[in-house]
């Protein structure tokens, strides 16, 4: 069976953890901070796990973790 791809651009914004679910980062971060609460911009900073209904998804265009 030939190797499967792997989708850099998914790779690039998606990392595995070791219970097989996936990091991402927060949207709304990059600009216009000024206008956000220091609790908000805070907050934004840290990564969340992604949601059930897209895991499948990057899962397929992550073939190997």
């Amino acid at each position: 069976m030939p190797k499967l791809k792997t989708n850099k651009a998914a790779a690039k914004r998606f990392k595995q953890t070791k219970t097989g679910k996936f990091k991402r980062n927060r949207a709304y971060g990059r600009h216009l901070k000024a206008s956000k609460s220091p609790k908000r911009r805070r907050n934004l900073r840290s990564p969340t796990v992604l949601g059930r209904e897209d895991a499948g998804r990057v899962n397929r265009m992550l073939p190997y973790g």
